[in-house]
């Protein structure tokens, strides 16, 4: 037989050979054609035909055709599918089933079937569903794409659709975990010094019900102050392994949305038991520690102790009152910490500016939402006098655990932040290079000298050098050893001041009440929990900002209408156009090329640089601010389009 002939077979695999193929990423596009984008750069146009084989995401090797000086790919083999779990709309058409997938840039509507467990019948037209690819064209012995319905999310016509949809999609849970009403106080063997006498009080929002931590300032007699932080002790409940606390370690924080939080801990213990409620004694792990005159941290004590907060402040209303306006005031027990609060974050900032790094403040977002979940205004909320208070004692408190767990464990749960990664450096040092600012390697990688260039850079009030630089740099990890956090300029830092609301603050109470009970340490934190919480903090992060995108795109329909104007800075610049967010309420939009200029030929785009050119002439770059009129709101795919305005 001709197909047995070893001749042809050979012959086939010779062509197969010296076919030219390539290996990429597909990337879909609004008008049927693709794009295979490959690693080292190469785009290769994929025809609307080849296209019907393949999704978005989808990386393949494909075969290169050539005619004449034009290159066109056909996808050939699947290597891995762009698509997996994907929450999704359900399609039912004449009895048929198919679902199309929630996502910007996969308009394909899949042919499915219902998971066995699931009654088809409940699920209509227009649902939210999860589902899964099962088959795919390139495949072995699959001709089509083909999906099986796992779940259902959400009905069509539900209110809560924003959060259910967003929590679904990242495989986070919906509901705050149940894990019973018996809490019995543990006994832990550790002696608890009685602390409630001592007027400890709380600063925090408005709303807020899990409350960490409870401050008591002190103005000592040599100068300076004795901070006292009382922190929420919830292992002093939940002994390791049991039911809440692996449910605990799964979910790793607290998920905070916009009207709807999802705790880490059962809602008893967040904001009832653990939570530092005014008037209500509750158990709780301590840090007194010394903040020298010129803000420089003295000795520190970790304890364990009982404590009742005698005042619950809110924080505008202690701003209000240190800058001298407004109706309330605070007890006079309280008012003279207040005073003394103030007067040590101002030293510790101007010790932070000098020898470490402050952040600069931005101000806050927040939904205001009626209870069917609609947006009634969207509020700017400043980082006041009192919100800083709260942050740098916060920070001087977790640099003590650092050095504590450092010194008496060697490891623990660390944020770590080396700024530029080792192989990004090289890359950096060129681009300062480029803007004539010549360092040496070591300023990008050594904490002290890195902390002397942010200072220099931070001088130069340069917004586009600063977003530039953001593309070399790394994000925060959590590692079981201790190491520099460039963010914040600190050698070392260990948070244990959020443990309601966050696992690894948990694993450090362990760590710090052994010590304090004398028990041998137990074996260093698996790189398997760090890499779990920091990719659930990267998760959490997504979370609320795809809830924040859809409300805002719900929020700003009228406005898109009206083609309301803001004023707007440049986030993020790419082959597309520019994204920029909304000064007047956090909102981010996009601007396309051909908004820009309506011939789309006279504008050059540098995403490289963060420029864009019109005319020849540069129009817009990373970081400037400009004006731009809002002109669709789409919330089949939660993004805001936006054009400028002269």
């Amino acid at each position: 037989m001709l197909q047995n002939n070893a001749m042809l077979a050979q012959l086939k695999q010779q062509i197969r050979q010296t076919t030219p193929r390539a290996e990429g990423v597909i990337k879909a596009t609004e008008k049927g054609f693709g794009f295979l984008e490959t690693d080292d750069g190469e785009s290769y146009f994929v025809p609307p035909p080849a296209m019907k084989q393949v999704l978005h995401g989808d990386r393949v090797e494909a075969v290169i055709h050539e005619n004449g000086d034009k290159k066109s790919v056909e996808p050939e083999k699947l290597i891995e599918a762009g698509l997996d779990r994907f929450v999704a709309r359900v399609q039912k058409r004449e009895g048929r089933l198919a679902v199309v997938p929630d996502h910007p840039s996969i308009k394909n509507v899949l042919k499915s079937r219902i998971k066995r467990s699931l009654d088809e019948d409940t699920i209509a037209d227009g649902d939210w569903v999860v589902a899964r690819l099962v088959r795919h064209p390139l495949k072995a012995d699959d001709r089509a794409f083909f999906a099986q319905i796992d779940e259902l999310v959400a009905k069509s016509d539900d209110p809560a659709v924003p959060w259910r949809v967003t929590l679904a999609r990242h495989a986070l849970e919906q509901e705050c975990p149940d894990a019973g009403s018996d809490w019995p106080l543990l006994d832990e063997g550790l002696t608890r010094e009685d602390l409630t006498a001592t007027p400890f009080f709380t600063i925090d929002g408005e709303k807020t019900r899990d409350m960490d931590d409870a401050l008591h300032v002190a103005t000592r007699a040599e100068g300076g102050w004795r901070l006292s932080v009382a922190i929420a002790d919830p292992t002093a409940y939940v002994e390791e392994g049991h039911a809440a606390d692996l449910e605990a370690r799964t979910r790793a924080f607290t998920v905070y949305l916009p009207g709807q939080n999802v705790t880490m801990l059962p809602e008893q213990l967040a904001d009832d038991l653990c939570s530092l409620w005014e008037n209500q004694e509750r158990p709780a792990l301590a840090c007194t520690l010394d903040i020298n005159a010129d803000g420089s941290q003295g000795e520190y004590r970790f304890f364990a102790a009982n404590v009742k907060s005698h005042a619950k402040l809110v924080y505008d209303n202690v701003s209000d009152w240190i800058e001298g306006q407004g109706d309330w005031a605070p007890a006079d027990e309280i008012a003279e910490q207040l005073t003394a609060l103030r007067d040590l974050t101002e030293a510790r900032t101007a010790w932070r500016n000098e020898h470490a790094l402050v952040f600069k403040d931005r101000p806050d977002y927040v939904f205001d939402l009626d209870a069917a979940g609609n947006v009634l205004a969207v509020r700017t909320e400043e980082r006041r006098i009192a919100n800083r208070m709260i942050e740098e004692s916060m920070i001087v408190a977790n640099a003590c655990c650092a050095d504590f767990l450092a010194k008496h464990i060697g490891h623990g749960i660390f944020n770590v932040h080396r700024a530029f990664e080792p192989e990004k450096a090289e890359a950096a040092q060129e681009f300062l290079a480029g803007q004539e600012i010549v360092v040496e390697r070591e300023a990008l990688t050594e904490l002290a000298r890195y902390t002397e260039l942010k200072r220099a850079l931070e001088s130069r009030d340069d917004a586009w050098l600063d977003a530039r630089l953001r593309r070399f740099q790394g994000f925060t990890m959590m590692s079981a050893q201790p190491g520099p956090h460039f963010g914040l300029g600190l050698a070392a830092y260990a948070t244990w001041t959020s443990p309601i609301r966050k696992y690894g603050d948990m694993v450090n109470h362990r760590l710090i009440k052994r010590v304090l009970k004398g028990e041998q340490a137990p074996a260093e934190a698996t790189q398997q929990l760090t890499e779990q919480l920091t990719e659930r903090r990267r998760l959490n992060r997504m979370a609320e900002r795809d809830v924040k995108d859809w409300l805002y795109v719900r929020y700003l329909t009228p406005a898109a209408q009206n083609q309301d104007t803001f004023d707007a800075e440049i986030m993020a610049i790419n082959r597309g156009g520019m994204r920029v967010r909304l000064v007047a309420n956090g909102a981010t939009a996009f601007v396309p090329a051909p908004l820009m200029h309506s011939d789309r030929s006279k504008v050059v785009i540098d995403d490289k640089e963060g420029r864009i050119q019109i005319e020849d002439v540069e129009r817009y770059k990373l970081g400037d601010s400009l004006r731009v009129a809002l002109t669709e709101a789409r919330e089949e795919t939660r993004s805001l389009v936006a054009k400028p305005v002269e």
